[in-house]
């Protein structure tokens, strides 16, 4: 690599154009760490004229991003339009064909084609650098990769969306409603303002725990279907109960080895209060590892913005820099491996369960009658009777159970018109 280095960015929403700014103003002191210039060759967004937060150089702006490979020399590209597919896919296997390092923070592009991409980077001898795709500007993946490269990592966990995360805390704190909190989490730039969906229904916190499994175990990325739900089930009251029991909830998204099957799932947990992860609040992400011989490791900062993500992208940069070529998911392609499968079904867990009931006799019978017929023993009751709407609110937490148990009892409460709607149920975290 020459001491001159050409780069294009392609992309220009919040991380983009915060990039983009970060490399202009960063400029000297990159060059002083690395003994490289940087020099912004191209820019590509859908509009070259919206109103930005940064002012752009128009005369280097292009359309269509494929048009720079021809017009340009590139030596490194980052993408940050944040498809799995399409243009976002298409940009990055141009690149990589064309023998340009790759640095994004496109978690789901990672998640779906980070085998098939990491494999081109490889034959091309280039780096495909993806730090921000997993919370945000702490350094996990280089972390693991390089950090705890010889230790045998056996579980990955933690709060990995800091949008669910900002939610679930400030329904706490304001005792104010789910939908109430995520207006202002879109107001303050924490929820996507159009469709904050894939926040919501565990599918961002999901992309990152498959790019962790890859990691920490050596294997290719898992493609079966998973136990995913996010947090849009949540109501204040369940926040406030769980609060009565000394727990909080939160989104975890986990990952282990159990057996020497992969275990992947993203599911609302109720904590301890005094536990560590109970009191990461806010926009925080914290991932923790355990491993052998390093035991535990805390890696905790925010998780989203483009002040954190670009942070990582330039971590990524520097590292390229640095002439450190590098395998993108920590070992060589063929010696991943195709990962087995833990069945979910046989998930064991306490549960808290809420039930929406009229409030006529005999229903809290037929409730524990069902669960008694499963083998599911209660733990702890807490009845709230509503007089004025002759409704009730029944919460349980149980002893241990299994996933599928808990599914065969509660599928036939659907058809029980004395049950309002079907219950819900928030898994206990040892």
């Amino acid at each position: 690599m020459n001491n001159n280095i050409n780069i294009a960015i392609v992309g220009l929403g919040q991380i983009g154009i915060y990039l983009y700014n970060e490399l202009i103003i960063k400029k000297k002191d990159i060059e002083t760490k690395t003994g490289k210039k940087i020099n912004i060759v191209a820019i590509s967004a859908k509009n070259k004229n919206k109103k930005r937060r940064f002012k752009i150089n128009k005369k280097i702006f292009y359309q269509n991003p494929l048009e720079i490979f021809k017009k340009q020399k590139i030596d490194i590209l980052f993408e940050s339009i944040g498809l799995s597919d399409g243009i976002s896919k298409n940009v990055v296997e141009t690149a990589l064909n064309n023998k340009i390092h790759v640095i994004t923070p496109n978690k789901a592009l990672i998640a779906k084609h980070g085998d098939y991409l990491s494999l081109l980077a490889e034959k091309n001898k280039v780096n495909l650098e993806f730090e921000a795709s997993v919370a945000g500007g702490i350094p996990i993946l280089r972390t693991i990769k390089e950090g705890l490269a010889t230790n045998k990592i056996q579980k990955v966990y933690g709060i990995l969306n800091g949008t669910t995360n900002y939610i679930l805390s400030e329904m706490e704190n304001s005792n104010d409603s789910f939908s109430s909190v995520l207006k202002k989490a879109q107001n303050l730039g924490y929820a996507e303002p159009g469709n904050p969906k894939l926040d919501l229904n565990g599918f961002d916190a999901f992309a990152k725990v498959r790019i962790l499994s890859s990691l920490c175990f050596n294997t290719k990325i898992a493609t079966n279907n998973c136990l995913m739900e996010g947090i849009e089930k949540i109501e204040l009251k369940d926040i406030n109960i769980a609060n009565q029991l000394d727990l909080r909830i939160k989104l975890l998204g986990i990952s282990e080895l159990i057996n020497g099957q992969l275990f992947e799932r993203v599911h609302p947990c109720l904590v301890d209060k005094k536990s560590y992860i109970g009191n990461v609040s806010g926009v925080m992400n914290a991932v923790i590892l355990q491993g052998k011989p390093v035991g535990e490791s805390v890696l905790q900062g925010e998780g989203a913005g483009p002040g954190p993500t670009s942070s990582s992208l330039l971590s990524d940069l520097l590292s390229i820099l640095r002439g450190n070529i590098k395998y993108p998911f920590g070992i060589p392609g063929h010696k991943r491996i195709k990962p087995k499968i833990y069945n979910n079904d046989n998930y064991i867990n306490s549960l808290y369960l809420r039930f929406e009931v009229k409030d006529v006799p005999g229903v809290m019978s037929k409730i524990t009658k069902r669960l008694a017929k499963f083998k599911i023993s209660i733990k702890r009751l807490i009845q709230t009777p509503d007089k004025k709407s002759n409704k009730a609110t029944i919460v349980m937490t149980t002893h241990k159970t299994s996933e599928i148990n808990i599914k065969r009892c509660l599928s036939v409460f659907k058809k029980d018109k004395d049950i309002l709607k079907y219950p819900t149920i928030i898994r206990i975290y040892n």
